[in-house]
């Protein structure tokens, strides 16, 4: 697995979104693209972070920007996440790790003792012409949507 490189294309995607439709890279050109990976729909921080997103909408919308959500969750509990939180963009669901993987978000966690491959919260910035410009891993929740906007507005 290799990892995305800043200034260079970022790995596209077309994936299921909500909203029954199907999202990719290409059909966003023209837009800055925030894309925020997180570990699963409705946990305290991904409900957080995802809140973050959602009340600064009008600031990233503003700079051009448009969010998206990626998780491995179905299509339909990204729905009803979405739904509950009133959140004014679109989640994608990498069922089959295909993204997740191209973009080297999938990572050995550790919980209770046991290992398993999940998500480490990732944060990605891409431009109107779909190159990688900004990364940020191991993300921590706190103050994090404030640093990405700065990203996507210096990006003008």
């Amino acid at each position: 697995m290799s990892t995305p490189e800043l200034n260079k294309p970022a790995p596209a995607f077309d994936l299921p979104a909500t909203g029954e439709r199907n999202i990719s890279l290409s059909s966003l050109k023209g837009s800055k693209v925030v894309l925020y990976f997180y570990p699963r729909d409705a946990t305290p921080g991904c409900t957080t972070e995802s809140q973050n997103f959602r009340d600064a909408i009008d600031a990233f919308t503003a700079a051009g920007a448009v969010i998206l959500g990626v998780s491995q969750d179905n299509i339909k509990s990204h729905e009803k996440f979405k739904a509950k939180h009133e959140m004014p963009f679109d989640l994608l669901s990498d069922s089959e790790d295909r993204m997740c993987r191209d973009y080297a978000v999938i990572k050995l966690k550790k919980m209770y003792g046991k290992e398993f491959e999940g998500i480490e919260r990732s944060t990605f910035l891409i431009d109107e012409k779909g190159v990688l410009r900004q990364e940020w891993r191991k993300v921590k929740v706190p103050g994090h949507v404030d640093e990405v906007l700065a990203a996507v507005q210096a990006l003008d």
